[in-house]
């Protein structure tokens, strides 16, 4: 009895084992997916799309939707592993600030100076 009980609670966790494992490729065949119909989003919808296509096959997946709008890539990729098919949507574009955010860069330190230590950025006690 407590064999068959071990052996139940083994293959159950062996089976959310493998449901985590097909996430995470259809995620990361989502990803690039998305990143190659970006950079070829200004060339049309239909070679974007394509793109996205042969990526996610080489990641063993396949693309079940695909949006092109400007420069911003919408794509649901989905991976198939038994009776497991997760699909993962991600999107891929260009960074942009948004109005009156503040810059992305690094602040520039003057010449012959260190930068401040963490107190001195936090206004915190030394």
């Amino acid at each position: 009895m407590t064999t068959a009980t071990l052996c139940a609670v083994f293959g159950v966790v062996l089976a959310l084992g493998q449901v985590v494992v097909v996430r995470h490729r259809a995620g990361g065949a989502a990803d690039l997916a998305a990143l190659a119909a970006a950079d070829r989003a200004l060339q049309g919808p239909e070679e974007a799309c394509g793109a996205a296509g042969k990526v996610a096959a080489a990641q063993g997946a396949v693309v079940v939707r695909c949006a092109v709008r400007g420069e911003i890539a919408d794509v649901t990729a989905r991976v198939s592993f038994g009776p497991y098919k997760p699909a993962v949507r991600s999107r891929a574009g260009p960074e942009a600030a948004a109005p009156g955010s503040p810059e992305l860069s690094s602040p520039t330190v003057p010449e012959g100076s260190a930068p401040p230590g963490p107190a001195a950025r936090t206004g915190g006690v030394r």
